[in-house]
């Protein structure tokens, strides 16, 4: 098992550097440069040239890229262009945020979308099933901010049952230890701070999830009715084992093979939906910073966050390929 992660660890290096090779040059072409963004209404050639020398932005792109790779691998993306903070601390205040919501919205996608998906497969033409279809294809066809949107207007203006924007109440003073606030209330005994964070995560998460939710459901329902008519089934059905046993260990098990791959690829594209949900709920997360970052063409912050979502897209994939190998232990020989 360890020779198989190492070996999978590794696969993954060469698709980090291909990426960091491709940020930096597709930001390098954009129109403008970080000069222009700096100088604004004031840049004029002259002072776009010197602000170039300053940043070092004028010498050869190899040597550009080979000085921004030497500061990547000591944890060193630059400053922010706009703030002058460090890129990795703006990253470390604002990760937080999005790691929980990120979790939240997974979390739900998969305690609902398995076991739906998976007794949708087991009425296979019934009404559940049909009507888990419907749901599915309303989940992947509505956008996250319209839904977003939507469950503001209800649960917040029709209903007042939930608060409509921000991760806590801004008069609750709870201790910050993490920066994930609905655990800091656990760690440090403010449970009210816990229980507030809660209910400004409920809606944001419910918006995130609809789309993970719904092809988690579509792929386990498919993957379920597919292992059901294989021989092994049938082989342990005629030995008499009893339907939970059939069910739990031959057809569940197997079907869960393609539903972990989709749970990790699900799990990476969290990342660019989080930036619309955090848009409509006022969240401060990733996706807030990556799209001050676009707007104000703020190019070492961008690199940053755009090498730290497809780091954190690797070592989710890598995680799914152990579970791979823990669900079939056939995948560690390949």
């Amino acid at each position: 098992m360890l020779r198989f992660t190492v070996r999978r660890l590794l696969q993954a290096i060469p698709t980090l550097f291909v990426l960091s090779v491709l940020v930096f040059a597709w930001l390098r072409l954009l129109p403008g440069g970080p000069a222009t963004a700096l100088l604004g209404d004031k840049a004029t050639p002259e002072k776009v040239a010197a602000m170039n020398a300053v940043l070092g932005l004028d010498d050869p792109i190899v040597i550009q890229y080979f000085r921004f790779l030497g500061r990547v691998l000591t944890g060193d993306f630059g400053a922010s262009l706009i703030t002058g903070d460090p890129v990795m601390t703006e990253v470390a205040r604002a990760f937080p945020a999005t790691l929980e919501l990120s979790v939240a919205a997974m979390f739900l996608a998969v305690l609902f979308g398995i076991p739906m998906g998976y007794l949708a497969a087991r009425f296979r033409g019934r009404f559940l099933d049909n009507a888990t279809v419907v749901t599915t294809l309303v989940g992947v066809a509505v956008p996250v901010f319209f839904l977003g949107f939507l469950l503001k207007y209800v649960f917040t203006q029709e209903i007042a049952l939930l608060p409509p924007s921000g991760r806590q109440d801004v008069l609750i003073d709870a201790t910050r230890v993490t920066g994930i606030a609905t655990l800091d209330g656990l760690l440090t005994g403010e449970f009210d701070a816990t229980w507030d964070a809660i209910l400004h995560l409920i809606l944001p998460s419910i918006a995130l999830a609809s789309i993970p939710f719904a092809v988690i459901v579509r792929i386990t329902r498919a993957s379920v009715l597919d292992v059901q008519g294989e021989d092994f089934v049938r082989t342990a059905d005629s030995k008499g084992l009893t339907t939970p046993v059939v069910r739990r260990r031959h057809v569940l098990r197997n079907a869960l093979l393609p539903v972990s791959t989709t749970i990790g690829l699900q799990t990476g594209l969290l990342m660019s939906g989080a930036v619309l949900t955090e848009k409509v709920f006022a969240w401060g997360g990733l996706g807030t910073l990556l799209e001050q970052a676009i707007q104000q063409r703020d190019y070492p912050r961008l690199q940053g966050l755009i090498l730290l979502f497809a780091t954190v897209f690797v070592l989710v994939n890598l995680l799914v390929d152990i579970s791979y190998a823990i669900i079939d232990p056939r995948v560690r020989v390949r």
